[in-house]
């Protein structure tokens, strides 16, 4: 075996003189600035990475991760059986997960069970009260549950009523309680211990007009507060309404993501508009189909055409104007794409089948 060569120091004399950097220059009365500290990413308040559920051959949830952020308003669409249900059960630490993990504000659920789920606020479907007590008992009796002090009870108790605008009827029994003003104290019970996170499962299901629009005015208002928010519902509207960002969740797994408008991109933005006319659709047709923004014109009736645009609400002077000579608008119609198209495109079923 060849021994290694030999590790020969440099002759000090030959070596270069080392650069010594100067003394920094005091200022008499002026202390330099400290380096900035790296801010410290946020957590997410809510989030799930691979998580599964299956009950025999059936794959109730397979593979869903999401993230809610502080703030945000996040809604889970899908039709019934789809998986929502289950979803949150396990988000709610009432299910365990076949596979995958939940976090909130950073805390593995699955690990430190308590400390997450005090960071939770969860309303269920069903309504979880006692129709014998009163609105204000039955907050006491949760309020106790997640530990609030006796002193501290009372005020936040009092809180709550006012936010879910029940004030006036907090010492009546439940049972003499309309389903939308149950829903709403439902609500209160979830917000006694001041959650980081508030998760709606169908909050507003046979509800009166009333009692949705509180509803609805105190989810808004909670998040504007800076609560986080998972909403789902089969009321398309309201998730149109209240969300920031919206998961289309069917057959147990996440196929799309997004903004509304980033949803309703996924299965093109384009406007339609139908125009009824007079005279020559012939020639109004050719003339139409060289407006700038139009991408597909044709006509669908004697009297009638149907365009493709972009911003068909913005064009309807020019596609106006473009006819004029040949033909007379008489009626005019722009459907604009929604959410409720995307969700058909999507899933192929109504969010209420």
């Amino acid at each position: 075996m060849t021994a290694p060569e030999p590790v020969i120091a440099p002759d000090p004399a030959s070596a270069p003189e080392p650069v010594i950097a100067p003394e920094p220059t005091s200022v008499p009365g002026h202390t330099s600035a400290p380096e900035p500290t790296p801010a410290t990413p946020t957590p997410p308040t809510l989030s799930c990475r691979g998580l599964s559920k299956r009950y025999g051959d059936v794959h109730a949830v397979q593979d869903v991760g999401f993230d809610i952020a502080p703030g945000e308003a996040y809604g889970l669409l899908g039709p019934n059986g789809a998986g929502k249900t289950t979803t949150i059960s396990m988000l709610v630490g009432l299910l365990r997960p076949d596979s995958g993990h939940v976090r909130v504000c950073g805390v593995d659920l699955a690990a430190d069970p308590m400390r997450a789920k005090a960071r939770i606020g969860y309303v269920p479907q069903e309504i979880a009260l006692y129709p014998e007590l009163t609105g204000r008992e039955n907050l006491r009796f949760f309020g106790r549950l997640f530990g609030l002090p006796r002193r501290e009870l009372a005020g936040r108790i009092d809180e709550v009523l006012d936010l879910v605008g029940l004030g006036g009827r907090a010492d009546d029994r439940l049972k003499t309680y309309s389903g939308g003003m149950k829903r709403r104290i439902n609500i209160g019970t979830a917000l006694l211990h001041r959650p980081e996170v508030l998760i709606l499962d169908e909050p507003t299901v046979g509800v009166d007009p009333q009692s949705r629009k509180a509803i609805l005015d105190g989810v808004e208002h909670l998040v504007g507060e800076g609560m986080s928010l998972l909403y789902t519902s089969h009321y398309m509207e309201e998730v149109e309404r209240v969300c920031d960002r919206v998961a289309i969740i069917d057959h147990g797994r996440i196929i799309a993501e997004g903004t509304r408008r980033e949803l309703i991109a996924l299965v093109g933005g384009a406007d339609k508009v139908e125009l009824s006319l007079e005279g020559d659709l012939e020639t109004a047709l050719a003339k139409l189909r060289a407006v700038e923004g139009v991408i597909e014109a044709a006509m669908t009736g004697a009297t009638s055409i149907r365009l493709l645009t972009e911003g068909g609400r913005h064009l309807l002077p020019a596609l106006i104007t473009a006819v004029d000579g040949c033909a007379t608008v008489t009626a005019t119609q722009v459907i604009e794409p929604d959410l409720e198209a995307t969700f058909l495109h999507l899933t192929g079923s109504t969010l209420r089948d």
